[in-house]
């Protein structure tokens, strides 16, 4: 089983179970909003519907990624990742923005007084869903940067949102329920707010994976000492890392003895692949290119390389 099969797999199989828990939930939520009359549940049952349709383009956007390259796309799919995790960011954005705007109206419609308090039940289902969505959030993260995916991790993050709104809603039926009915709408708009902040967040991540963001200072460092630890390396000269969806491309220039003969330079260049490759999974390509040590310019002979030809 390939990489991208695998990778394949292990995304669809999360992305149905968020299916099948979304539909419950929000059936559940809907159902309790409209019993007991509370604006906030309703809103986050609609909230939760919305996760379903993010879970969907979860799955289409990780089969088109994880294709092989191919004569239009030689450097393979990755990116179709990133497409998906953007418009399931501006899906969840349309969502926040008529939750939002309903909140508002039933507002400036209403008199704070003239509200009916929404019933025991909204509260229920409020406790329910930030139980089974947090748990979902954890779930789907700990695969999300198991295989590392952004749209996995832009569902995640769909997961956490609901469950914080699901907090907002709370507070506000509660508030409603001991005499403060205002507080159930408002609570759509605290709703609202979280909802943008998780788009943000998602747009933010999907952008820098689609502009060749280079990866973090920790990985970096961690390559640099991998490729210094390998015999016959002397320097690293330069280190450029791209990631490219959900994968990384590396550029890695070393430095050896310059009394080294091609073979042997090639020999350590190899050595270098190998073993980054190995202890990085996630790096799809890396080009290593040898220089002479500025130190050792002029000698005639390398000491023996332990570098052994690559079979």
């Amino acid at each position: 089983m390939t990489q991208n099969i695998q990778f394949q797999k292990v995304a669809t199989r999360v992305s149905l179970v968020s299916i099948v828990g979304n539909l419950i939930l929000s059936g559940f939520k809907l159902f309790a909003g409209v019993v007991s009359n509370s604006s906030a549940m309703i809103s986050d049952a609609v909230h939760s519907a919305s996760d379903v349709l993010s879970s969907i383009l979860v799955i289409i956007g990780v089969r088109i990624a994880a294709r092989q390259p191919d004569k239009e796309h030689p450097y393979g799919h990755e990116r179709f990742e990133c497409v998906a995790a953007i418009l399931l960011t501006m899906i969840l954005f349309l969502t926040g923005l008529g939750i939002g705007y309903g909140a508002l109206r039933s507002i400036l419609s209403s008199q704070a007084g003239t509200l009916a308090a929404p019933g025991p039940l909204a509260l229920v289902a409020a406790g329910v869903s930030i139980a089974v969505k947090e748990a979902m959030y954890w779930f789907t993260r700990v695969y999300a940067k198991r295989i590392g995916s952004p749209a996995l991790m832009a569902d995640a993050w769909h997961h956490r949102s609901d469950a914080l709104s699901s907090v907002g809603a709370l507070i506000g039926i509660a508030g409603a329920r001991m005499g403060y009915p205002v507080l159930d709408p408002i609570a759509g708009i605290v709703i609202c707010l979280f909802i943008f902040k998780a788009c943000y967040s998602i747009f933010k991540d999907a952008v820098d994976r689609m502009v060749d963001r280079a990866c973090d200072r920790e990985t970096e460092d961690a390559l640099r000492q991998c490729a210094l630890a390998q015999p016959g390396v002397l320097g690293i000269d330069l280190l450029q890392t791209r990631v490219f969806g959900s994968v990384i491309y590396v550029d890695l220039e070393i430095s050896a003895h310059s009394g080294h003969s091609l073979q042997s330079a090639h020999d350590i260049a190899e050595s270098v692949h190998d073993a980054i490759e190995a202890q990085f999974p996630a790096i799809k390509h890396i080009m290593v290119h040898v220089n002479p040590h500025p130190d050792t310019e002029g000698a005639r002979h390398a000491p023996d390389s332990p570098a052994q030809p690559i079979s």
